[in-house]
């Protein structure tokens, strides 16, 4: 894997005990500014980063293993994209693209008119977040369709909102005391090959048998489905459920929405994870690392469903800002000139050899992902979900200066999400923190 030209040191470097002093004055101050509900994982506040590199206040040099939850795929200050914000913003700031157009925004369309899976006519509308994204795919999905109903899928993640917090499975933190949910939204059985054993054709059965008898087809207006699931666990289908599923939608006039919000642009090393199996979508939502951290999101689609709402039905003040387009433009054209598709790839192959030793022991259920997506699943002895090592290796490999997420419904998976520019050094560093943390609380563990 090629090293690129970096600004900041790319090394692992902690200084001070974590929180330092200035990280630690300045938590006191987010505890008496911010609600309570922030809660932020690093224990340390950030003021530079690059490459895989983030840098504290205190000087303290953590390894990337998040990109801020998959967005900034290109580097946290990729230097073109830097260069287009700034250029940007030195000519407009903003203006509503529904008033006095730009076009910066038409540009966008096209990058991803073109890049979208699929060689049907194609139409875009940009908008601020994932969950505006979802929100606004499924209002287009009941106006092409004339019907009303959702179907999502067990471990679902698709926003906070009020029609995708109903649409996400995870209780807590995302939906306890929040309801009433949206209605006439509706679950089916996902494809879980660690857990359920079935083959993707079985899994697509068992899940449309349910929507069949459930919801029926003619009172369905869409399924959304995250080709691989994010928050719910980076679950990946069986090969043949994403097809089946696709094509059963397309026999019964239900619009197929793919939530490509995570796992889109670059991420599991195709432009989008749905290409692995061929699958094209008759909407593709995307958002994360479109902009490189600059807020912007797309619905993308067949234009005959995406011209289905009437004149002034879509968009919103700030969708498409001028300045989150060339944020945008620049971010798909460095994933291309990188070739970041390959990349990815050659991310994961480093990752499954680094951490091929701890796939032996008893407390890895397994590893799985695609590209710069992978997770490690943790379980105890008898096989149950085990939140407290997962835990407890993500708090030990903060302290050692790597950052980790977790996620899954039982808070027992580990997931990698590395910028794709990342050192192959950085990169193979932070891993072999991860494995030794795993080793130790393996080997120690009251739960084995």
């Amino acid at each position: 894997m090629f090293d690129l030209e970096y600004r900041l040191p790319q090394e692992r470097r902690i200084k001070t005990p974590l929180p330092g002093p200035k990280s630690a004055a300045l938590g006191k101050r987010r505890e008496a500014a911010v609600a309570r509900a922030l809660s932020p994982g690093l224990p340390g506040f950030i003021v530079d980063a690059d490459g895989g590199v983030l840098v504290d206040a205190d000087g303290n040099s953590f390894i990337d293993f998040a990109s801020g939850i998959a967005v900034t795929t290109v580097g946290a200050s990729n230097p073109a994209v830097a260069r287009a914000v700034a250029e940007a913003a030195s000519h407009v700031t903003h203006t509503c693209f529904m008033v006095s157009p730009y076009e910066a925004y038409v540009k966008v369309a096209e990058e991803l008119n073109r890049r979208t899976p699929g060689d049907h006519e194609k139409k875009t509308v940009l908008l601020n977040s994932g969950a505006e994204a979802v929100e606004n795919a499924v209002k287009i999905a009941r106006t092409y369709s004339g019907k009303t109903g959702v179907v999502v899928f067990d471990y679902a993640y698709h926003g906070r909102t009020n029609l995708t917090m109903a649409m996400t499975a995870k209780n807590k933190p995302y939906k306890s005391g929040f309801g009433p949910f949206a209605s006439e939204v509706y679950r089916a059985p996902m494809s879980y090959p660690l857990r359920d054993g079935r083959t993707g054709e079985q899994a697509a059965a068992r899940a449309i048998t349910m929507i069949e008898q459930e919801v029926g087809a003619e009172n369905l207006a869409c399924v959304v489905i995250e080709p691989i699931q994010g928050e719910g666990g980076f679950i990946v289908p069986a090969d043949g459920f994403l097809p089946a599923i696709a094509k059963w939608c397309a026999a019964n006039n239900v619009v197929f929405i793919l939530d490509e919000i995570q796992s889109g642009l670059a991420r599991t090393g195709d432009w989008f994870a749905a290409e692995h199996e061929g699958v094209v979508a008759d909407l593709v939502t995307t958002a994360k690392g479109i902009a490189a951290g600059m807020p912007l999101s797309a619905v993308t689609g067949r234009a005959e469903i995406m011209d289905a709402p009437g004149v002034g039905g879509l968009g919103g003040t700030y969708g498409g800002n001028p300045v989150a387009c060339a944020a945008a433009l620049a971010s798909l054209e460095q994933m291309e000139t990188l070739d970041l598709c390959g990349r990815a790839r050659e991310i994961e192959a480093i990752i499954r050899t680094e951490l091929a030793p701890v796939v032996e022991l008893d407390v890895v259920a397994e590893i799985r992902g695609r590209g710069g997506m992978i997770a490690l699943e943790f379980i105890t002895e008898d096989g149950a979900p085990n939140a407290a090592l997962t835990s407890a290796v993500a708090a030990e490999c903060k302290q050692a200066g790597v950052l980790i997420l977790t996620c899954g419904l039982d808070g027992n998976v580990i997931r990698l999400l590395p910028p794709l520019v990342i050192p192959e050094a950085l990169l193979r560093d932070g891993l072999q923190v991860l494995r030794a943390a795993i080793e130790r609380h393996a080997g120690g563990s009251d739960e084995r």
